[in-house]
């Protein structure tokens, strides 16, 4: 029976005829991460300064204005789809976890960014557009004030480095003239194994 198995799973890896190793910018033992693909879009590598996991603050306003407690929190960000587009991950202190997938799309010339997270998940997912300005990365999206002003919800990644990096998450008017910021991130990056 153990020749039959063996017999199949051979003749099952030469009908798929590819491995792993066919892949090699994906996360590896020596590469958790994942690498960038070099037939990627150039614009892939406007993420590669916050690759790795990095520890971070985070804090929130609340509807009244005022601002929650900090929250710790982990923020990782690899490489996907063999080294072509960018996913992220947040593991709060809270226990709200949350994520994106980040693709850029040649034909817009964009960034587009979908969200998810676990505190109401949905079929529906937020989706930001944008591009890297003057070394920080700004991404958009559609949302109306409270009181009905149009506007956008503007997430800006900046004061970027090898050792950390900012985030931080606003409503601004159509003209970004009026700005409130809704949530503030502060990370150092690449922390080591251990502090995880």
């Amino acid at each position: 029976m153990k020749k039959i198995t063996l017999l199949f799973l051979f003749f099952a890896n030469l009908a798929f005829g590819q491995s792993l190793s066919d892949y090699p910018y994906e996360a590896s033992a020596k590469h958790p991460f994942g690498l960038l693909n070099p037939e990627a879009p150039k614009q892939t590598a406007d993420f590669t300064p916050l690759i790795g996991t990095s520890k971070c603050l985070s804090v929130n306003r609340n509807p009244d204005g005022t601002w929650q407690d900090t929250v710790k929190m982990f923020w990782t960000f690899k490489y996907i789809m063999n080294g072509m587009a960018v996913q992220d991950e947040t593991l709060k202190a809270d226990g709200k976890y949350s994520g994106s997938i980040r693709q850029y799309n040649t034909d817009s010339a964009k960034w587009i960014v979908t969200y998810y997270t676990s505190v109401y998940p949905s079929a529906d997912l937020p989706e930001w557009t944008g591009n890297m300005e003057d070394g920080k990365i700004i991404l958009y999206r559609d949302q109306k004030a409270p009181n009905g002003y149009d506007g956008f919800s503007r997430l800006t990644f900046f004061n970027i480095s090898e050792k950390s990096f900012r985030w931080i998450g606003e409503w601004v008017d159509v003209n970004q003239t009026i700005v409130y910021p809704i949530w503030t991130i502060d990370c150092k990056k690449k922390v080591a194994s251990n502090d995880l």
